[in-house]
């Protein structure tokens, strides 16, 4: 699962959020700290996540701590899955 997750962020990302679809982002690729991705996108990414994944993200785990990498919100979502 974990690899069709980071699959489908990468691809929203790029696609809807940076509008740049063929954008390539490594699963472990800083997409908050290194600014790829700013706190109004960050938003609409977790909503994204939530309704994609139905899965719940807390506000204040929206932060390069937990959300940094695809591979960091893989690992989100399958602990949140079961």
């Amino acid at each position: 699962m974990s690899d069709d997750t980071i699959q489908i962020l990468a691809k929203h990302i790029s696609e809807k959020i940076l509008k740049k679809p063929n954008r390539v982002i490594a699963p472990d690729a800083a997409i908050i700290s290194s600014g790829l991705i700013d706190s109004f996108h960050l938003v609409d990414l977790a909503v994204f996540i939530e309704e994609k994944f139905n899965v719940r993200i807390d506000d204040s785990e929206l932060t390069a701590d937990t959300f940094d990498t695809l591979t960091q919100l893989a690992e989100l979502i399958k602990e949140r899955s079961h």
